[in-house]
């Protein structure tokens, strides 16, 4: 998550705009549904923060906002009550220049993740966590979390247990195979070795936690290839 400063400087605002949307940068040209708000926030707390802009286009053009304090509360109440855990943001009203209103929502990275969505039934009671989504930011886009990459979050929790790794003939085919082909999916793993596709996962997980290996999404898939 790049630094700017707060209050932003209206000259930093405009170079944020001018950089595009990315892996850090969001542009929303009106505020929208809170669940649609939430997953932005959930996958910019899930992957290294970031900034969502409320009055600004696709291509960066700034259209502006009704800075109405019932649209502001609507991007907390998304935060707190559609994020499980909650995420801690910080909403800044700037003023871009004639007559126009930015919002900008901050989003650090969080050091509880993973962040999953909160659904709710029609009766305003909260939907089994067993359905719950996370979601993480690849280059412009906040695209649902994998299973992978969600234990990986875990894992990396204060609180996860102690990691132990073991490497045998599994391991070694994985190394061994990376070493030539450069990079693996689950499947592929589980084929490799004979094993089943939950116990593949396992091992890639442990891998990437231990700082052997390094997972990488590209939209919906995921791969993994050695660490250097």
């Amino acid at each position: 998550m790049r630094q700017i400063s707060y209050p932003i400087r209206r000259h930093e605002l405009y170079e944020l705009i001018d950089s595009g949307e990315g892996p850090d940068v969001e542009f929303k040209r009106q505020f929208s549904s809170p669940e649609k708000i939430a997953r932005e926030i959930i996958a910019f707390a899930n992957t290294r923060g970031g900034y969502l802009l409320f009055g600004v286009d696709d291509d960066g053009t700034v259209v502006g906002v009704r800075s109405e304090k019932s649209e502001l509360e609507l991007v907390e109440d998304a935060a707190r009550w559609m994020a499980d855990p909650p995420v801690e943001i910080v909403t800044e009203n700037v003023h871009a220049g004639y007559g126009k209103d930015i919002v900008l929502v901050r989003v650090p990275e969080s050091s509880v993740k993973p962040h999953t969505l909160v659904d709710y039934d029609a009766g305003g009671h909260r939907a089994s966590d067993q359905t719950r989504t996370g979601f993480v930011r690849y280059e412009d886009k906040s695209v649902q979390a994998s299973r992978e990459v969600m234990s990986v979050m875990r894992g990396q929790s204060p609180h996860s247990a102690p990691l132990k790794i073991f490497v045998g003939y599994n391991e070694k085919a994985l190394f061994a195979f990376l070493e030539r082909r450069g990079r693996i999916t689950v499947d592929e793993f589980a084929d490799l070795v004979n094993i089943s596709r939950r116990r593949a996962s396992k091992i890639l997980v442990n891998l990437v936690r231990a700082g052997t290996v390094l997972i990488h999404s590209y939209e919906k898939t995921e791969f993994f290839t050695l660490a250097k």
